[in-house]
């Protein structure tokens, strides 16, 4: 089970729509629709706690490569699609996020939904 995989369960279970995960060299960088009655913490550590015990319990040897042997760190940017942010703009900074030589990549892609029913 990949982290894509990881996500679209997280997906199934809860208001959270993935629009883009994709990542560079050192960092992963999601792209996050959601409802308004979720906030903004508690999306971030859904995300991250049910990503690093899944990823953790299904490739173990993982852990003992990480610096403290934490998948995520503690910080976090969030910006919100409204009235001085649209999808266009949040979607160009994570794929340009990372250094010059580094490659951004994209696992998953998926366009913004109106509901979530």
């Amino acid at each position: 089970m990949s982290l894509v995989e990881v996500c679209k369960n997280i997906s199934e279970r809860y208001e959270i729509h993935f629009v883009e995960i994709g990542a560079d060299e050192n960092h992963v960088h999601f792209l996050i629709q959601s409802v308004p009655k979720i906030s903004v913490e508690i999306i971030v550590r859904t995300v991250k706690s049910i990503t690093a015990k899944e990823l953790f319990r299904l490739h173990p040897e993982v852990k003992s490569k990480l610096w403290g042997g934490n998948f995520w760190t503690s910080g976090y940017y969030v910006n919100t699609v409204g009235q001085y942010g649209n999808e266009d703009v949040i979607q160009k900074y994570i794929q340009n996020q990372g250094e010059e030589k580094t490659v951004y990549k994209s696992f998953n892609k998926n366009q913004l939904r109106l509901s979530f029913e």
